[in-house]
């Protein structure tokens, strides 16, 4: 015979598991032999295209119903059109997620884009591939006599690079047009370019001087820039609290600021790292298939075929799962609008009267 109290608890336990089954069953008679839309931002062949075609491998094994995962790119204006698709055209239903731009939730909270149609706190976070903590977004020259670090960009009277970027709101577009200002670097910035990949290309045929981009994508995708004897050079870094274990020689942002006030604005642009590789669903999901997804993409984080894939890979992921990412999401909402009037101004200008 069970003690009372251990017979009404196991009870319980049981009263829960029927519905808990229950869900779990109808979720996977929804997704068998459907398929699920995986929508980036960019174009094929860049940083974000080559990290969600790898999950987009493995994802589906982890969904109940075992749905097969299909990759649409979707480029604009710096994953800007995705972003503001998943949030109001794509279904709700379960059947599409997404992967665009870390800065999406800092140009919503910012305000400076009228274009935006999203508010990032409620859209429904699956995760991130990346916490930057085994990155950096580095700024790639074509060597030159004239510039052999970043100090030539500042100099008075010193030469001047063009760096190619993609669109305002985009990574490479805020952070070059942050560094210009606060740092003093002289750079021409080149925007219009559909995607990392298409800046790497107009830098190697010498059409632009310069790239900021992820280092961990640039080993991916060019690996001939890592060659010290190559023809690029790495003149500093940006997103990181210490010096990359493989960069000890590039400065980090932060070192070159030149007073607490920079280093504040260099402090919050860098907060979107923090989920460097983002995917979501819309807002507005059936719960249980939002749970699912959620499910299904952190036990991805823990597939050793994934893993192995992604060592294979070279990518150097460190992932972080839908609470701790929204987390994140939600530090950046709560800066302080001071600051955040800062950098929006500094970003898009300030708001016409």
């Amino acid at each position: 015979m069970f003690p009372a109290r251990l017979m009404t608890a196991l009870t319980f336990a049981l009263s829960l598991a029927v519905p808990l089954g229950a869900a779990r069953a109808d979720v996977a008679d929804f997704y068998r032999g459907k398929s699920i839309n995986l929508v980036v931002g960019y174009g094929p062949g860049g940083g974000y295209d080559l990290i969600a075609r790898l999950l987009a491998r493995h994802l589906g094994a982890h969904v109940p119903g075992k749905p097969s995962i299909v990759v649409q790119n979707m480029p604009g204006a710096a994953s800007l059109r995705a972003t503001n698709y998943l949030a109001t055209n794509a279904p709700k239903d379960g059947t599409v997620i997404a992967a665009f731009d870390r800065n999406m939730p800092l140009i919503a909270f910012l305000g400076g884009s009228a274009n935006v149609q999203f508010d990032p706190l409620k859209l429904t976070w699956l995760g991130t591939l990346s916490d930057s903590s085994e990155d950096a977004f580095i700024l790639w020259v074509r060597k030159r006599p004239d510039v052999t670090s970043i100090e030539d960009l500042r100099r008075p009277g010193g030469p001047t690079l063009t760096v190619g970027v993609t669109g305002v709101g985009a990574t490479d577009n805020d952070v070059a047009v942050l560094l210009k200002e606060i740092l003093g670097l002289r750079i021409k910035i080149v925007p219009g370019y559909q995607d990392s990949n298409a800046v790497g290309m107009a830098l190697e045929n010498g059409e632009v001087d310069g790239q900021f981009i992820g280092y961990v994508a640039a080993k991916v995708a060019k690996p001939a820039w890592v060659d010290p004897k190559g023809k690029m050079q790495i003149l500093m870094q940006f997103a990181r609290k210490t010096r990359h274990p493989d960069l000890p020689d590039a400065p980090m942002a932060s070192e070159l600021a030149p007073d607490a006030a920079a280093r504040q604005l260099i402090d919050m642009a860098e907060l979107p790292y923090v989920v460097a590789r983002p995917y979501a669903a819309p807002p507005g999901l059936p719960p249980d298939r939002a749970e699912a997804l959620q499910a299904a993409f952190a036990a991805t984080m823990r597939d050793p075929e994934f893993l192995a894939e992604a060592k294979r890979l070279k990518m150097d992921l460190t992932p972080l799962d839908a609470r701790t990412s929204l987390a994140a999401v939600q530090s950046l909402a709560n800066t302080p609008a001071e600051l955040r009037n800062k950098l929006r101004d500094i970003l898009y200008g300030a708001p016409k009267p």
